[in-house]
């Protein structure tokens, strides 16, 4: 049995033997850490194309959507913490997000992505985000992720899919 939060269980029996994998983060990961990226919406990003399949959504306002502001707000995080990572070994994965998004963005605007890094346990991460258009605040955020090794995790990936 694998768990996402880098832990294998080997099963004999009635014995469990719990093996934690060494991980390299550096010193350098710290809290107070901030990240800021910019990123110019093009109409790909806009509601219509999110899930081009459902034609509900071809009649949808062209304003960055909620999905891809999300998405970028994870890009951030993954761009800030990876130098302070033995990338691509190590990576972080998304956990939990909670998030308001409050103002539409047209296609073509340039959304400016500030974050902190407010809280570190053990492997855990947690970030304060904040997204800027070019007139307003649009959303903020709190969003967590966690640091995994990526050997473990994609082979974790690969039994799971062939139980199907």
């Amino acid at each position: 049995m694998f768990d996402l939060f880098g832990k294998f269980r080997f099963i004999a029996g009635d014995a469990v033997q719990i093996t934690k994998w060494r991980f390299a983060m550096k010193d350098s990961l710290q809290p107070g850490m901030t990240v800021e990226f910019k990123y110019k919406v093009p109409e790909n990003k806009t509601v219509p194309f999110i899930y081009p399949e459902f034609t509900e959504g071809h009649v949808m306002p062209k304003v960055f959507a909620t999905g891809f502001l999300l998405a970028l707000f994870e890009f951030s995080c993954i761009k800030a913490t990876n130098p302070h990572l033995d990338w691509p070994n190590e990576q972080s994965v998304g956990i939990g997000i909670n998030m308001t998004h409050t103002a539409a963005t047209p296609a073509g605007m340039t959304v400016t992505v500030k974050g902190r890094l407010e809280k570190m346990e053990g492997r855990k991460l947690t970030f304060f985000m904040e997204a800027y258009d070019d007139v307003e605040k649009i959303s903020e955020a709190t969003h967590e992720r966690f640091v995994i090794n990526a050997e473990k995790f994609n082979a974790a990936l690969d039994k799971k899919k062939a139980k199907v």
